[in-house]
């Protein structure tokens, strides 16, 4: 069965001098967010959000869960997994690059196992088969 997800945003003004509000979303979890060119293109954010944090979130959260996936299918379900990823965003060009980091307690399993389990979570996970047209995708993935 497939799910649908939605938000609704709205935007006031001009792209540089305008900002937007995401006013809500499907579960009602993210809605009262401010988004700005400001908050997108550089590091002063001022307590606005940007298209790219919120993919990094995604990825994050898509990739972590792919992962659990994998690890637990192979007999080795994590304890914890912490996961980070960076958007790159490069006004003019747009996401130029996204970086993945893991670090996972999972016991039972080996440094080269849990490589090639968080390989194929980047490779397979919906967001990162989503975000297939950023020029470079990079992992970096360790144990505890």
């Amino acid at each position: 069965m497939a799910t649908e997800r939605r938000a609704q945003v709205t935007w006031n003004g001009s792209l540089l001098e305008g900002s937007g509000t995401i006013d809500s979303s499907t579960s009602g979890a993210i809605g009262g967010l401010t988004v700005s060119w400001k908050a997108r293109s550089t590091d002063e954010a001022g307590g606005s959000t940007s298209p790219e944090e919120l993919i990094a979130a995604a990825h994050a959260a898509c990739f972590s869960m792919a992962l659990s996936s994998g690890l637990s299918k192979e007999g080795h379900p994590p304890e914890r997994l912490s996961t980070t990823a960076t958007v790159t965003f490069q006004p003019g060009e747009g996401i130029v690059k996204i970086a993945l980091e893991v670090e996972g307690d999972v016991p039972g399993i080996d440094g080269d196992a849990f490589q090639a389990a968080a390989e194929g979570a980047k490779e397979n996970c919906p967001v990162s088969k989503a975000l297939a047209g950023v020029p470079e995708i990079t992992l970096a993935a360790r144990l505890k």
